[in-house]
């Protein structure tokens, strides 16, 4: 039995912060002692430890999500789930990366005045359109209609805003700007001034890595929580076994 203090202080967390774990059901049931104390056993450091290192990566409400899917023995699920948010974060990758091809090109934009349709658009970003067009209703954009068919037509600098709105929505800006903060700085965002949407890119990049140098190690926990419950693991097809059939 290990008393919670010494749990504690070795995942350099609060006391508190054990006892929300298993209010949330993220650990196994705890049982008590007759005058009411918990008796946490080597199971339950096991997932403390886990949670401690999945949850920077991927999130507390993800890393419930998982640990209650191995509690029930689910192990094939929660590990599709951890490769479904690392597909996310590589979609991500893919559009910073759009960004920076969309800056390097800049100043030809400023030369030209090319209008896109919203599909283009989104393939040019990576960005839904549904996205899009909900970032125009809450008045983030204002679009130009082409005068006959009523379709949104975007300029370069649409482009530019865009990719400024989700690099603020979803990176280390975000708990910073609420929708009037973001609305506060496109519209004093100079959108030639290519080193500060530069610097808002580059923010949003090293986001990016830090957060998959956190998911990978929250993905080493998370196999080495599977490993000590014995869950099993699949049985791998040899190539001689192939060659075989």
């Amino acid at each position: 039995m290990k008393r919670p203090i010494d749990i504690a202080r070795a995942l350099n967390i609060s006391t508190s912060s054990l006892r929300h774990y298993e209010d949330w059901q993220m650990i196994p049931a705890v049982e008590r002692t007759a005058n009411g104390y918990r008796i946490y056993n080597e199971e339950h450091i096991a997932y403390f430890t886990c949670i401690r290192l999945m949850a920077p990566g991927f999130g507390i409400k993800l890393t419930g999500e998982i640990m209650r899917l191995l509690m029930t023995s689910n192990h094939s699920q929660a590990l599709w789930r951890i490769n479904e948010e690392q597909a996310k974060l590589h979609n991500e990758k893919i559009i910073a990366e759009k960004a920076l091809e969309h800056i390097a090109r800049a100043t030809i934009f400023t030369q030209t005045q090319n209008r896109y349709t919203i599909g283009e658009v989104s393939k040019k970003t990576g960005i839904p359109a549904s996205t899009i067009r909900f970032w125009e209703k809450i008045r983030l954009l204002e679009l130009e209609r082409e005068p006959s068919s009523r379709y949104r037509l975007f300029t370069n600098e649409h482009i530019s805003r865009i990719f400024v709105i989700h690099a603020l929505n979803t990176s280390i800006y975000s708990p910073t700007y609420s929708l009037a903060g973001i609305q506060d700085l496109l519209h004093e965002l100079d959108f030639n001034d290519s080193e500060r949407i530069q610097k808002i890119t580059d923010d949003f990049i090293s986001h990016l890595e830090t957060i998959n140098y956190y998911q990978t190690s929250g993905i080493a926990g998370l196999h080495d929580l599977i490993t000590f419950l014995g869950l099993g693991k699949p049985r791998l097809i040899s190539t001689n076994s192939m060659k075989e059939q």
